[in-house]
């Protein structure tokens, strides 16, 4: 008999009558043949207020005492779930964390599930149950409860479909689907009736707040499909499985995050391993960073800029203190800007069209919104701008590249064939290590050169310009990394080789125009990407990564990353190298 694992958010089991509603769906896919996993948040608004009163009686709550607080309000669910189901002459058990049996790491308020062992859950299934687990939640080696951090329960039905071999994952949610954008901010937003792992891992990350990205790693790496529905009505959803909806599109969807701050560090030596020493104690402290950006150095200082959500400033600020404290040498000045929102656009088919970083620039300058960071990657390109403009630009782009329209050639989703044996073996392998990084890929490509502006005015329509007349003079650009001072921006692209005179002639004569200082060149640099899931919310991987190439004495001239990739560019001579010392540092993490 097939496993169905459903899981109901806050909004969904907020009273009786939708506890109820929400049984009622369980008791049908109980009908229909399947075993029924359902997973289920805390009631509503629960969450928030026990939060509030943690912090009525301490101001700063110790966190493993606030993963024994919030857990209940998963428990207080789980039992009126089971009896709802009772009640409508079903059998039904309710379980906690601990007794489903999922196993995590002791970072409270953090924690990352390590294995989930299924014999008590299967027993209850065969004995007729339908099974209520509580989301959320987990227990570490020494008993201690803990909980999984923002859209925990998302990760813990995924990571449940995933070691049962579920048939599928069903998310029930307050809307019906997954859109091209939030429907709340763009009212053209179009559900998309497919969509890949990786647009959606990129789409998670960057605001999107259907599904966590922890949630959808385990599904890319266990292959669990994913069908997000609405939890009032019976509309087909979205499916999120490894086929995008479609292959011509270059964008699939946009998103908007806009609780970010941007940190820059200035002056810092421009040396092998001057990044990693401010990386690690931010890593130490779990705090996710993105739009990580180290532009070209000058006079042997170079600045590096990142973004971190507005609740993780105080940590990093008091991070970055401390390096300041025992390296005064480290950097030499650094700023913040929590009046920012970052705006994004996601697409396989980024990889096979040119131009759509140019356009994306075009429309946001065409509407006076001025650019303050650039990061781009395969399928990914996100700007930060001001955040009373950030809705704004998010409508612009959606518009500008159609998406309220659906694609030509979207094709209904092919039978989703069972899991090979090798396949089950190579996953069941796996299980202990639930959430490790996986690294797919370390690729080095020694076909690049760079080119970088420097001082640039900070004004709207300045990158649309630059990079309309790169397209005007057909260079093919790679990667753009752009990182703001006060005022003036430095920009930075890489293209390929054969382009690299051609690319410096056009820049010498921008910056000749806007009176800039003169643009530098180097014609062979070397570009090295790690793909993989989890690249992000593996706070370690950065500095792991610094850390590798700094002992290994490799200077890095650039670097930009998204959840699937973190990019680095250095100098030709030791791309091979870096590589090899990539590989030998995270063999543990590559996929054979």
């Amino acid at each position: 008999m097939s496993i169905i694992v459903q899981k109901f958010g806050g909004t969904s089991v907020a009273d009786s009558k939708k506890i109820l509603a929400a049984a009622r769906k369980a008791i049908r896919a109980r009908k229909e043949g399947h075993q029924v996993v359902m997973v289920v948040s805390a009631m509503g608004k629960n969450t928030d207020k026990l939060i509030a009163l943690a912090k009525e009686i301490h101001s700063d709550p110790p966190s493993r005492e606030m993963d024994m607080l919030l857990s209940t309000g998963e428990q207080v669910s789980v039992a009126l779930m089971a009896m709802a189901i009772q009640s409508l002459g079903y059998q039904a058990v309710s379980m906690t964390g601990a007794q489903i049996g999922i196993k995590t790491d002791n970072s409270f308020m953090k924690a990352r599930i390590q294995s989930i062992c299924t014999d008590r859950i299967r027993q209850a299934l065969d004995a007729g149950n339908i099974v209520i687990a509580a989301g959320f939640q987990g227990v570490d080696d020494e008993f201690n409860i803990t909980t999984l951090g923002r859209g925990g329960s998302d990760t813990t039905a995924v990571a449940l479909a995933a070691v049962l071999n579920a048939e599928s994952c069903e998310i029930y949610t307050d809307v019906d689907g997954v859109y091209t954008a939030d429907p709340r901010v763009v009212p053209d937003a179009r559900r998309v009736k497919r969509i890949s792992y990786d647009e959606m891992l990129e789409m998670a990350s960057l605001g999107a707040g259907v599904m966590h990205s922890r949630s959808i790693e385990f599904a890319k790496n266990f292959e669990v499909p994913v069908h997000v529905r609405a939890s009032f009505s019976d509309e087909p959803g979205t499916m999120i499985v490894s086929t995008p909806e479609s292959r011509n599109r270059a964008v699939c969807g946009a998103a908007i995050a806009k609780d970010e701050v941007r940190i820059s560090v200035r002056g810092v030596p421009d040396c092998p391993g001057a990044a990693n020493m401010l990386f690690q104690p931010i890593s130490n402290r779990r705090i996710a960073m993105d739009m990580i950006v180290q532009n070209v150095g000058t006079n042997g200082k170079a600045e590096i800029s990142f973004t971190i959500p507005a609740g993780e400033l105080s940590a990093t600020l008091k991070a970055l203190d401390e390096v300041k404290k025992t390296t005064p040498s480290a950097f030499e000045s650094l700023s913040y800007d929590d009046n920012l929102c970052k705006v994004s656009i996601v697409g396989l088919g980024m990889e096979q069209q040119i131009g759509v970083a140019e356009k994306m620039f075009q429309v946001i300058a065409d509407k006076g919104i001025n650019i303050q960071m650039i990061t781009t990657s395969e399928i990914k390109v996100s700007v930060l701008v001001n955040q009373a403009e950030g809705v704004e630009a998010l409508r612009t782009v959606h518009d500008a590249f159609a998406l309220d329209q659906a694609p030509s050639d979207v094709k209904e989703l092919a039978k989703i064939e069972p899991i090979s044996d090798a396949e089950k073996v190579r996953m069941i392998n796996r299980i202990e290590h639930m959430e490790d990084l996986l690294i797919e890929s370390i690729d080095l490509d020694e076909k690049q050169a760079r080119v970088t502006l420097f001082d640039l005015p900070q004004t709207p329509g300045l990158a649309a310009r630059i990079f309309k007349r790169v397209t005007e003079a057909d260079i093919v650009v790679d990667m753009i990394v752009q990182s703001s001072g006060d005022h003036q921006t430095n920009l930075t692209f890489t293209v390929l080789r054969e382009y690299a005179d051609k690319a410096l002639a056009l820049a010498k004569e921008i910056a000749a125009k806007l009176g800039c200082t003169a643009p530098t060149e180097c014609p062979d640099v070397d570009k090295i990407s790690l793909s993989g899931t989890g690249m992000r919310s593996h706070t370690t991987v950065a500095s792991r990564i610094l850390k590798t190439l700094a002992d290994g004495g490799v200077n890095i001239d650039m670097i930009n990353t998204s959840e699937m990739r973190f990019n680095l560019v250095v100098a030709a001579k030791d791309g091979e190298r870096a590589v090899a010392l990539l590989r030998k540092e995270l063999r543990d993490a590559i996929v054979e």
